[in-house]
């Protein structure tokens, strides 16, 4: 098949003109067409009065040689590569010490589902609840604020820390081989929508991500794979700079040479534990900041203008950054439309905001997060100390929203005033258990308050209104990213720890759930060539 990209029609096009487009561009008739497939559809919004579909089509034709030779020098015609996945391994019929995976959000699950895809039944550990259950936990907190379990929130539970997030799935990885292709065509399988195939920018939501956990947890037990709820890893058994096996809080062992580290960016005592075992672990840089709300209609009539509203455009996004006079750069981060604020803390005393969306986006207000970039400097000491900086200014949130997990929240208005808030405009949180205003100025460093007030009106600039009065600042945002970075190998194991895969987020290889899906299915390859192929 031939590829054809930056096929470009107006947003309103009757579905006879993509046909019309390709036989125009290849120079052919309607009888050299066989037939096409619609691979990539995203929109060009920059002139909003004349917002175009752009497409990607993958065209079968009876002249394809023909074709290929005439518009060999056309950046935009190609050969459709070939996308399919094949797995590299399968696990030998003597072998018997399973590979264990240590945690159940996207990299998790893809690593433990790729292993039982190719034969070598692995033990998955997750120290929350399954995803159905952990559901209604988190509900809980939300509605009653007294109610945080550590162990089964927003962070911890099967699905990971994005079951609660919009479900985004594009990445700006690099990938070559097309790992992502695999990760969304099992997402598909389990139950998504297949336009998340083609669509740019796809969503799932969360609670089609419930149930679409739920079906890849199914077949990975279908393959011979095992999947612990309530299991947390208390210590990691290493011999020589060799893994062992694992002991769980309930002080069961587990047997193993291959596990694979996909915890997620908060588990903070795990962390620990590694660290206090000589695995070796360095700081890293991350974000800190708040969420924003503006009404959606705003967002979309910036974004769309009169087009505001169209159903193949849904709800506005957007990316922003500014960089800032005192040498730090702002920018948006998980950008939710249509969406909510959300109370994301795993931890008494401390909280916590992230966002979400439905994949309906349809709630009234768009989100997303502002935050500062920071690295080791702000934070110095041993590779830990991100965390402790973490901490406090979680810690300190929960303070100023009045200790009773109510966020701090302040207008965008009184923030750029320098005054406290006292009562909400036009603009409603969304973040429940509820918002306490105050003076945000409280809650993070001098410099990151700095930076902030300095962006938002020069965001104003990009998205007319976003500096607007009324719109409401949540704090704090601190889980941009883990705040540690366990390197790895080549081989995808530990510098000093052989058998040990440190994998996604928490280790500091993703961010998002398709890069952390791409990176679980790369450590899946690693620990099986290694086991077919030790030492290398």
């Amino acid at each position: 098949m031939l590829r054809l990209t930056e096929v470009k029609l107006p947003l309103d096009h009757p579905q006879e003109a993509i046909e019309m487009a390709i036989l125009k561009k290849l120079q052919i008739t309607a009888a050299d067409l066989i037939g096409y497939k619609i691979f990539k559809r995203s929109y060009d919004a920059r002139k909003k009065g004349e917002i175009t579909l752009v497409y990607i089509l993958d065209v079968e034709t009876t002249k394809e040689k023909q074709l290929c030779d005439r518009f060999k020098k056309d950046p935009h015609i190609s050969i459709t590569p070939d996308m399919s996945y094949r797995l590299v391994a399968k696990a030998p019929s003597h072998y018997t010490t399973r590979p264990i995976v240590i945690g159940t959000g996207p990299c998790g699950m893809f690593a433990g589902l790729l292993l039982a895809q190719m034969g070598f039944r692995p033990i998955l550990l997750e120290r929350g609840k399954a995803v159905r259950d952990r559901t209604v936990d988190t509900f809980a907190f939300w509605k009653n604020k007294e109610n945080l379990n550590p162990e089964s929130n927003a962070q911890f539970g099967e699905g990971g820390a994005g079951t609660f997030s919009d479900g985004k799935l594009y990445s700006q990885v690099k990938d070559p081989q097309h790992y992502g292709r695999k990760v969304l065509t099992e997402l598909v399988n389990a139950g998504a929508s297949p336009e998340i195939l083609y669509i740019n920018k796809p969503h799932i939501g969360t609670f089609k991500l419930v149930g679409i956990v739920q079906s890849i947890r199914a077949t990975i037990e279908s393959l011979g794979g095992e999947i612990r709820f309530q299991s947390r890893v208390e210590d990691i058994d290493i011999e020589n700079g060799q893994v062992r096996g694992v002991k769980l809080a309930s002080g069961e062992y587990i047997a193993s040479n291959h596990i694979v580290l996909a915890v997620g960016h908060s588990s903070r005592d795990t962390f620990r534990m590694l660290f206090e075992r000589g695995v070796y672990i360095e700081a890293k840089p991350f974000s800190i900041g708040f969420r924003v709300e503006h009404p959606q209609p705003i967002i979309d009539v910036a974004r769309f203008g009169e087009k505001a509203g169209h159903k193949l455009l849904g709800a506005a996004d957007y990316k922003l950054v500014h960089h800032c006079q005192n040498g730090r750069s702002v920018y948006s981060f998980c950008m939710c439309p249509g969406g909510l604020v959300v109370a994301a803390a795993s931890e008494p005393g401390r909280l916590v905001t992230n966002g979400m969306s439905q994949y309906s986006r349809n709630e009234r207000n768009a989100n997303s997060a502002i935050v500062v970039g920071i690295t080791p400097d702000d934070y110095p000491g041993h590779p830990l100390a991100g965390i402790d900086f973490q901490r406090r200014l979680e810690e300190r949130a929960f303070e100023l929203g009045g200790s009773n997990y109510y966020a701090p929240g302040q207008l965008i208005g009184d923030f750029l005033a320098n005054r406290s808030s006292t009562a909400l405009g036009t603009v409603h949180p969304s973040y429940a258990p509820g918002v306490h205003l105050s003076d945000l100025s409280q809650s993070l460093p001098d410099y990151a308050i700095a930076a902030i007030r300095e962006a938002l009106p020069a965001f104003d600039q990009k998205i007319k209104g976003f500096a607007m009065n009324d719109a409401i600042l949540t704090g704090v945002e601190t889980r941009t990213s883990s705040p540690i970075r366990i390197k790895r190998q080549e081989n995808y194991q530990s510098l000093n720890t052989q058998g040990l895969y440190p994998a996604g987020e928490g280790a500091g290889y993703a961010g998002g759930i398709l890069s952390a899906g791409i990176d679980g299915i790369k450590v899946a390859e690693a620990v099986a060539l290694n086991i077919l192929q030790p030492n290398n």
